[in-house]
Order: C-alpha cells, then sequence, then structure tokens
C-alpha cells in the first residue's frame, strides 16, 4: 500500500529539479508510505517525465521496491495498491517464460503490461492506482481499479500535466489556485462527498473507477478508456440453493486472497451482517486466533459494541474494543477533514479515523465489511422503489404535497436522533412521481429543492446528475439492480471508500474489503433481485449462505450504522467555530450562499429549534475546508 505522484513537464525542467518537485509531492503523502520512497525523473527530447511513490511494506518486504523497471529499462512502473490475483497472473507468465527479479505484485503489473499491453489490466483483481511509463511507444497510462477503492487525481495546464494519489500532491505543486467547481460544488451538497469525474476545483478530475488513461508525450494529448472485463456467464435460471453454495463459496475464497500479507492482519467488527461473515471466513482460514477491533460512543444511541462482543465470542478472537467520546475527537478533528483536501462531510470519517488509529497500534492491515450493502443489496435506502411505486399509485400527487408539508411541520426533530420520526421524514420529502426519487434519496445534505433554498443562483446546478445517468443509459433508475448500480458509481467510490482510504491511510493502516471482488459483484449481477432481496429481506442470499454459523436470528438484527453524533458537537464544542462561519460580511465576501437562509438554517439547528444534523455538518465541513484553503487559516 503506497501513494503515488507523478509530472510530465513541457519546458524539459532538469532532471534534478524533477526529483525535488517529486520528492515534496512525496512528503505531503508519507502516511500512506512511510517505510520507503523512489522517485524516477528522466528528460528526453520533448519533456521531461517524473513519477515517485511512498511505500507501505505489506507483501515482499525486501525486495519490493518502486519504482520498478523492465529489464531493458524502457517501462517503468508506480504502483499502490494491492493485487490479490498476481500469484495466478504470475504463474501464468512464467510458464510463457517470462522471469521475475521479485516477488511483489507491482513487478507481475509491469510483466503483464509488458507482454500483454494494456489488455492485462482487466486480469487485475485488487484495489490500486498506478502509473506505467513506456519509452518504447512514448506514452504513459495511469489506471484505477474497478470499485475506485484508490484514488487517483489528474490534471493538465499549458505546460504540465500532473496525477497523483492525493489532491494536494496536485495543489501544492502547482503555482496557481485553480476555481471552484460549481458542478463539484453542487455534487457535496447534495451528496456530502464529490464523485469522479469531478473534484472540487475546476479543471482537476478523478480518474474514474475501472478505467485508464492514456497519455501520448508526442501530442501532450490524452484518452480516457474503460477497462474491458469478460462478461460473467448468466445465472439467471441457477437454483436458490446452488446460489447460496456458490455465494458462499465466492466470499470464503475472496477473504482468502485478500488476507495475503508479510505483516499483521485483523478485521474491523462492528458486529453487522457484513464485518461478521468477514471475520468468521477469517477466523476459519487459520489455526490463529484473529484480531478483531471495535469502536463504541459513550452515547447509548449510538453505541452497538454489544453485537460486536456477541461476534467476537463466537469467534473466540482476540478482541479490541474502544469506547469514545467528543473529548476523543477535539484534538484531532482537523487533521481528519482538511486531509481529504476537498469537503468530505460524513459522519462516520471521525469514528473510522479512530478505529484505524487504534487498530494500527496491533496490525498493519484490516479487513472490512465495505461493500456487503452494495454488493449484496443491504441498504434500508433500497426499499424506496417498491414504496414510491406503491405510495404513487395510491396518493395523488396534490396530496402528497400536503402530507409532506405537515410532515416536515411535525415530524422535525429537535436533536440530533435517526429513528422513526427521522426516517419517516426523509422518505415522504424522497417521493417523487417522476422517477426521479432515487436521486432525492441518496443526497443525503440537500435535496434539489432544499439546495436551491441556500444557494446562491450563479452557484446552483439544477440538472446535476444528468451525465450519470448517461453513464447509466437510462433517465429513471428503478430497480434493486439499478440502485446497486448507481451507488457503486456514486456512493460507493466518492463517499464509502474515499472515506475509509483517507481515514485509514492517514494513520498508515491498509484496509481490504473482500466483499468488493470482481467475481462477486458480476455473480450478484446475474441473479434474480429476488435471492438479494426476498420481500422485505435484505441481503437474503448472503445471510441464508452463512445462516448456520450464527446463533439463531443474529443475522436479522438491524443495525445503525457507523455514523457519529455531530449534531451534539455542533451545538457544544465546535459552537464557536460553526458561528464564525455565519458571520455575514465572509458570506457575502464569499457569495456562495442566501446570507439569511443558511443564517437561519445553522441558528436554528444551534437553538434546537429544529435539528438539520446532516445540512448543518456539511456546511461546516465544507466551511472549513474553504477557510484552510482559500483563506489559509488553520
Amino acid at each position: 500500500m503506497c501513494g503515488i505522484n507523478g509530472l510530465i513537464d513541457k519546458t524539459k525542467m532538469s532532471e534534478g529539479k524533477m526529483s525535488s518537485v517529486l520528492n515534496a509531492m512525496n512528503d505531503l503523502i508519507i502516511h500512506r508510505g512511510p517505510d520507503e520512497d523512489g522517485v524516477f525523473a528522466e528528460k528526453n527530447e520533448k519533456c521531461t517525465v517524473g513519477m515517485a511513490m511512498r511505500r507501505l511494506s505489506i507483501i515482499d518486504l525486501s525486495s519490493g521496491k518502486q519504482p520498478i523497471f523492465s529489464d531493458d529499462k524502457q517501462i517503468v512502473i508506480v504502483f499502490n495498491g494491492e493485487i490479490y490475483n498476481y500469484r495466478t497472473i504470475k504463474s501464468r507468465l512464467v510458464s510463457e517464460g517470462i522471469t521475475f527479479h521479485t516477488t511483489s505484485d507491482t513487478e507481475v503489473i509491469l510483466k503483464a503490461y509488458e507482454k500483454y499491453g494494456v489488455e492485462s489490466f482487466q486480469w487485475l483483481d485488487g484495489m490500486y492506482g498506478f502509473s506505467i511509463y513506456d519509452k518504447n511507444i512514448k506514452k504513459l497510462f495511469i489506471a484505477r481499479d474497478f470499485f475506485g477503492e484508490k484514488p487517483l487525481y489528474y490534471t493538465q495546464n499549458d505546460n504540465q500535466f500532473l496525477w497523483a494519489s492525493e489532491l494536494k500532491s496536485i495543489i501544492k505543486t502547482i503555482d496557481y489556485k485553480p476555481n471552484i467547481s460549481k458542478k463539484g460544488l453542487n455534487l457535496y451538497f447534495r451528496l456530502t462527498y464529490i464523485p469522479a469525474p469531478y473534484t472540487i476545483y475546476e479543471g482537476i478530475h478523478k480518474l474514474e473507477a475501472n478505467h485508464y488513461l492514456e497519455y501520448n508525450l508526442n501530442t501532450f494529448e490524452y484518452n480516457i478508456h474503460k477497462i474491458n472485463h469478460e462478461p460473467a456467464p448468466k445465472t439467471a435460471d441457477i437454483s436458490f440453493e446452488d446460489a447460496k453454495a456458490k455465494t458462499r463459496e465466492l466470499v470464503y475464497n475472496s477473504v482468502d486472497s485478500r488476507s495475503i500479507a508479510d505483516v499483521g492482519l485483523g478485521t474491523f467488527l462492528s458486529g453487522g451482517v457484513d464485518s461478521s461473515i468477514v471475520s468468521l471466513c477469517l477466523s476459519q482460514a487459520t489455526d490463529k486466533r484473529i484480531d478483531t477491533f471495535s469502536i463504541g460512543f459513550k452515547k447509548a444511541s449510538y453505541d452497538e459494541t454489544d453485537k460486536s462482543r456477541v461476534v467476537a465470542k463466537i469467534l473466540n478472537s482476540n478482541h479490541h474494543e474502544f469506547i469514545i467520546d467528543e473529548d476523543d475527537l477535539k484534538h484531532n478533528i482537523h487533521e481528519i477533514l482538511v486531509n481529504f483536501d476537498e469537503p468530505f462531510s460524513d459522519t462516520a470519517a471521525l469514528p473510522t479515523h479512530l478505529l484505524s488509529e487504534k487498530t494500527r497500534e496491533h496490525v498493519t492491515v484490516a479487513l472490512t465489511g465495505d461493500g456487503g450493502d452494495e454488493v449484496f443489496g443491504g441498504y434500508n435506502k433500497y426499499y424506496i422503489g417498491k414504496m414510491n411505486k406503491r405510495y404513487t399509485s395510491v396518493v395523488p400527487k396534490a396530496l402528497h404535497k400536503t402530507i409532506a408539508k405537515l410532515s416536515n411541520k411535525y415530524l422535525i426533530n429537535k436533536d440530533d436522533t435517526r429513528g422513526k420520526r427521522f426516517q419517516i421524514n426523509k422518505l415522504l420529502n424522497a417521493i417523487n412521481y417522476e422517477g426521479d426519487f432515487y436521486w432525492d434519496i441518496i443526497s443525503l445534505a440537500n435535496t434539489s429543492k432544499l439546495l436551491s433554498e441556500i444557494m446562491n443562483d450563479d452557484y446552483y446546478d439544477p440538472d446535476l446528475f444528468q451525465e450519470y445517468k448517461e453513464v447509466l443509459g437510462k433517465q429513471k433508475v428503478e430497480s434493486l439492480t439499478d440502485f446497486r448500480l448507481v451507488d457503486k458509481i456514486l456512493s460507493l467510490e466518492g463517499g464509502m471508500l474515499a472515506k475509509v482510504d483517507r481515514t485509514s491511510m492517514l494513520t498508515s493502516l491498509e484496509c481490504r474489503a473482500p466483499f468488493l471482488n470482481k467475481s462477486i459483484w458480476e455473480f450478484t449481477n446475474t441473479l434474480p433481485e429476488s435471492y438479494l432481496m426476498k420481500g422485505w429481506n435484505k441481503k437474503y442470499i448472503l445471510k441464508e449462505a452463512f445462516r448456520d454459523q450464527f446463533p439463531q436470528d443474529f443475522l436479522e438484527k438491524g443495525k445503525s450504522g457507523f455514523g457519529s453524533p455531530t449534531g451534539d458537537w455542533l451545538r457544544q464544542s465546535l459552537r464557536k467555530e460553526l458561528e464564525s462561519y455565519i458571520e455575514p460580511e465572509m458570506l457575502k465576501k464569499q457569495g456562495i450562499f442566501k446570507v439569511d437562509v443558511i443564517t437561519k438554517l445553522v441558528q436554528d439547528h444551534l437553538d434546537s429549534k429544529k435539528d438539520s444534523t446532516f445540512r448543518v455538518w456539511s456546511y461546516y465541513c465544507f466551511q472549513k475546508w474553504y477557510k484552510f484553503n482559500f483563506l489559509n487559516e488553520n
């Protein structure tokens, strides 16, 4: 696990200066790879090319140093991530007469590319961001994994093309401050994160998951291509029992492949279905007691450590439990939020960082249950298709407007609780008679209507998701399969995976997600939707595949999710800072928000007149980012 940086400079800077620039970019992401670094710089007749990386040693501790070169020195690679099937690919290449000098997965990518070109990218099962410079054809390739577990940013200006694992390496290298992206800003204030290909900056992009960028060093132009994969065999006629057995086999195999490491390894264990199954599979794959890690809150309504204790006892794991409160966050909340380099307001980021920090004291790699809900259909929001269809078929649109208005008046919360009142109100506000309900359901901060109320017209974008609809190939998303694909493209890549990557890598902990496996995803996509959600029973096939391994009804217990009581914190320890963000002159100068409306929203939350935790937290995180990056204030 590492971080990478790269630069193509058309002014043909010296190799020495290029190395200095790359070392500075590396220094900004030392947390991603504290063990060692590596730099490559070379001037040719048209430009200077440089690539660099920071390494967190997980596999091949002795000989995996990067950059790695082909035998003739004409191809060079830097790599961030893990390739879980590298041994299989290596065996194939060895049988074809190819020799290796290391036992690292990085060299496997290089040799596969050398033999088969970009077609080899489709073989990779893993999480990665890498760049390959091929002098033979004067091209650079940068690639990102199937789900987008590892980040990869890029930008081009008049004289340079830059790419990096984190935005900070680009922002600190270019000699200008990019403008705020209108699209990125709106995506953030709808979703609480910014999905690829956008960032908060105009002209700086995220490479989309399962894509590679091909840069021509002769023309200084680039093209982006999707990484092609062989389609999974159709299984529409597969029996449920056969599908259940296949599910179990795929999950066991995935956990096994993601357990390869030359360092200490454990699991995050929340006590939910996904992390419990991952921990179970790992425990059954070894004769040793595994290490499991969980985090809880002193605030009882947020604490679910009782569930993780049950699983730890079943597995006889060496269980580590960390209970936190507001005081634990006061010392590093700034560091956690600004490390994202752009606004990010998933409330689970703070506890995820603290869990990673505590876990890193014991192991270097942690397996997680991330992705289980997207792959197997586990979110409550996946009910919305059925609910919206039934509701709109019975309740006239005019009557619904009255119901929603009353809901917003009488079902409001005054404190940070997310129980039935909160859920019903959110559902009623997401009901849509034109088929666009799912886009509001995933808008965790503001619906389109709410955002238009707080944002000035010059910044507001009313047609935010059109190009994602074009990627999906449909204007309306209505089925469970549609919902899961939207989540793969937006919520996984931009939200959950960004959260886990930034918070864990800030502590130099590598997180691996066994459910994020191409084979599992492609298999579940070929199954009847009823296998994933039977009636109102979510993740049905996954739970049935492992039901015999847990106490009766354990897998049916509900789980609240991994949030944190940020609404309370905003009223308490963060209150003074939040109040500074609604100072009228500052808001007028900034020009993004309607001053009176945003001030009332924040003040009503602070005075407990109406709880608006998600909206106000997203506003707080944006202003903290803005203050740090545009006003240069800590």
